[in-house]
């Protein structure tokens, strides 16, 4: 995903921002290990991709917060916030959703999970495509050809990536993690 971001989107740089917990998920206690596993597997792409504990290092818990931190604390850089189309389509459900949508444009790239055992085989776009926030931020929506300038557009903005679809996901990988480990 952030592969296709960078070059799509034409960003100078990725920021993996890793979350300390996810408040729609039960807690799972493996931040330290997450950030460390994530630091590890992005070292070999240089210095345009970069680990932010953003969540852990300000005290806050919610997207809407950090983004807004961030931006406070870098007022010069233009900020895309890069979510997987299955996050997308549960959008309507975080906290301060519309502010948070307010304040950055966002790039909704193509997972396999954005799909349902109902839809399988369709296009990943489907679930994502017809979710609340996609519903409301409709007229918002930006053509594949405008990936290059989405940094530029003024919130809310979004635009829908396709890319790869590789089946892993952080759940899986926890699960054949911890199916290894004794």
């Amino acid at each position: 995903m952030a592969e296709t971001a960078l070059k799509r989107l034409r960003l100078s740089e990725i920021w993996f921002l890793v979350a300390a917990q996810n408040p729609l998920k039960p807690q799972s206690g493996v931040f330290a290990t997450r950030l460390a596993a994530l630091r590890h597997k992005i070292a070999g792409h240089g210095p345009r991709f970069r680990v932010v504990a953003a969540e852990a290092e300000t005290g806050l818990s919610y997207s809407a917060d950090v983004v807004a931190a961030l931006k406070r604390q870098f007022p010069d850089v233009k900020f895309v916030f890069i979510m997987g189309a299955d996050s997308f389509a549960g959008l309507h459900r975080w906290r301060r959703w519309r502010p948070f949508v307010a304040q950055v444009p966002i790039a909704v790239i193509a997972r396999p999970a954005a799909t349902t055992p109902r839809n399988a085989g369709q296009r990943p776009l489907l679930k994502a495509a017809t979710a609340m926030a996609a519903s409301r931020l409709q007229r918002r929506r930006l053509p594949l050809s405008a990936a290059a300038a989405l940094a530029d557009r003024s919130p809310p903005a979004w635009i829908y990536l396709p890319a790869p679809l590789f089946p892993d996901s952080s759940s899986r990988l926890r699960a054949a993690r911890k199916a290894k480990c004794p």
